[in-house]
């Protein structure tokens, strides 16, 4: 017998999962609202996992739907945070070119950005970069006003509080066993009972790929967990930083590289680097789980990946193993900082999804199927994007 039963129910309480709930309320108000989440509280991986930054849709291509979603996300959510009394900061970014080339990655990164529809950017010559960021080092920058910082765990906390005030329900420590079709519709046995629900919305993260399996779909993307490691800079050395300072990326790495960023709630944290790891929760170097260790090393796209990056896969784990080493990574933006300005910090995982072929999913991706919709790529900036998502994919069901 079910002990709950849905008219949407979501597999996941992060972020997206809340926000999507949320807006399906909004958009459906007679309709009934089950997340189900496996940990005993919300938000406790990708979520409160990140280094707390509002994204404004400056690196993403435009046209794609992460830059879509991330422009009109970042507003979003800076509202909401004013609205529920959720603190939040736009203090504004600065992006480093330490060369030549650099110089002209930033070009094409300003040229993106406008065509995103963000506002205010401004180039940076060497001094005005250093009246702005006395200690960062760099040949130009590109201003960014719109980015922010914000206190996620807040968001998450709020959103139930919503879903719930709605006549919806959040339900922890529910680990989904068992999807089943009843036609129409399915049967959701999870550790905390079971459930029946007319449509499924699968918001899991780090696991989206296996609950799309356990709802008798194949996904064309795996997720591969790399973690992300951050240092706390010591409270005394502090001011070498004064926003939030992250470098040109580089085309030739699939990630944004090591930054420095301001907490909402005090202090300065660098990082984050990107470290294949040996669990999908695998926030230590020493934690494995042996299931996703072999499903991740049993994926053809791993091997293509590293076949593809070898170069950065080795630096990577360096800086991993040595505090000198991601030290030197971090001088390069800010030539003063040493090793022994750095406390260790924490530590995230992203759900990051990978094709057959090595290549790293750039966009979101979502797979529609009967009767439910599969969340199989939101990485960052989904923290940010969140209740655009969720508006997003409301939007979809109802059309």
């Amino acid at each position: 017998m079910d002990n709950d039963s849905a008219d949407y129910l979501v597999v996941g309480g992060g972020l997206v999962g809340l926000a999507t709930a949320w807006k399906l309320q909004r958009r459906f108000p007679q309709a009934r609202v089950v997340v189900v989440e496996k940990e005993a509280m919300v938000g406790q991986h990708q979520s409160t996992h990140n280094s707390g930054v509002l994204h404004c849709g400056l690196y993403y291509k435009p046209g794609s739907l992460k830059a879509r979603l991330a422009v009109g996300g970042i507003r979003e959510m800076t509202e909401f945070c004013h609205e529920h009394g959720i603190a939040h900061e736009i203090c504004g970014k600065v992006v480093v070119a330490s060369d030549a080339a650099g110089e002209e990655r930033l070009a094409e990164l300003e040229r993106r950005g406008a065509a995103n529809g963000l506002s205010g950017l401004r180039r940076l010559n060497r001094d005005e970069l250093r009246e702005r960021e006395p200690h960062v080092a760099g040949v130009a920058a590109l201003h960014v006003p719109q980015e922010g910082i914000v206190d996620y765990a807040a968001v998450c906390e709020t959103l139930v509080r919503l879903i719930e005030s709605a006549g919806g329900r959040v339900v922890t420590a529910a680990k989904v066993k068992q999807l089943r079709r009843t036609n129409p519709g399915w049967s959701v046995r999870t550790t905390a009972g079971a459930f029946s629900a007319k449509f499924l919305l699968n918001c899991a993260g780090l696991y989206s790929d296996r609950i799309c399996r356990l709802a008798g779909e194949e996904p064309p993307v795996r997720i591969v967990p790399f973690r992300g490691e951050y240092f706390k800079i010591r409270a005394e050395r502090q001011s070498l930083v004064r926003h939030l300072v992250y470098p040109v990326p580089d085309p030739a790495f699939p990630f944004l590289g090591v930054h420095f960023t301001r907490l909402i709630h005090g202090g300065i944290e660098c990082g984050p680097n990107a470290v294949l790891a040996f669990a999908r929760e695998g926030y230590s170097l020493g934690r494995i789980n042996p299931r996703d260790l072999a499903g991740t090393l049993a994926f053809p796209g791993l091997w293509r990946f590293l076949r593809r990056y070898p170069s950065m896969t080795w630096t990577e784990l360096a800086q991993s193993l040595s505090r000198a080493r991601f030290c030197a990574a971090l001088q390069k933006l800010v030539p003063e900082i040493q090793p022994e300005d750095l406390a260790p910090g924490g530590a995230g995982v992203r759900a990051q999804a990978m094709n057959r072929a090595g290549e790293l999913v750039q966009d979101f991706q979502m797979l529609p199927a009967r009767d439910a919709l599969h969340v199989l790529n939101a990485p960052s900036p989904a923290a940010t994007a969140s209740l655009a998502i969720g508006e997003h994919i409301a939007a979809q069901i109802e059309g």
